[in-house]
């Protein structure tokens, strides 16, 4: 179970910072990853980070902007989101891989989902 928090209503040039909080057993040795979806589009990632922590990966849209980050000990992940503009506004979803020791860059290789929590950045 991935249960996300910390969605909200921001001005651009903002900050949020999400937290995702998950249930279970092994959190240390899955990747994980934030995707978003805004109305009328599909959800896509946003970012990504290994099982160790050791390796990121973000799409060009939030690079300099978006950093994630992982606590094994406490099993969450969180997306430090700053600069925030108008286009970021969707609902975010935290996700594990489906597999241990892999880094997955697409949907298909999510198979635990967070419910989402929302954000919307006003211009």
């Amino acid at each position: 179970l991935l249960v996300a928090t910390g969605g909200g209503l921001v001005q651009a040039g903002g900050s949020l910072r999400l937290s995702c909080v998950f249930s279970g057993r092994s959190f240390s040795q899955y990747a994980m990853s934030w995707f978003r979806q805004a109305p009328g589009e599909e959800r896509a990632l946003v970012a990504v980070i290994s099982w160790n922590g050791g390796r990121t990966y973000y799409v060009d849209s939030v690079k300099g902007r978006f950093s994630i980050s992982r606590d094994n000990v406490e099993n969450t992940v969180y997306l430090q989101m700053d600069s925030l503009k108008p286009e970021d506004t969707a609902v975010y979803y935290c996700a594990r891989d489906r597999a241990p020791k892999v880094f997955s860059t697409g949907t298909g290789g999510y198979d635990t989902w967070g419910q989402g929590t929302q954000v919307t950045v006003s211009s």
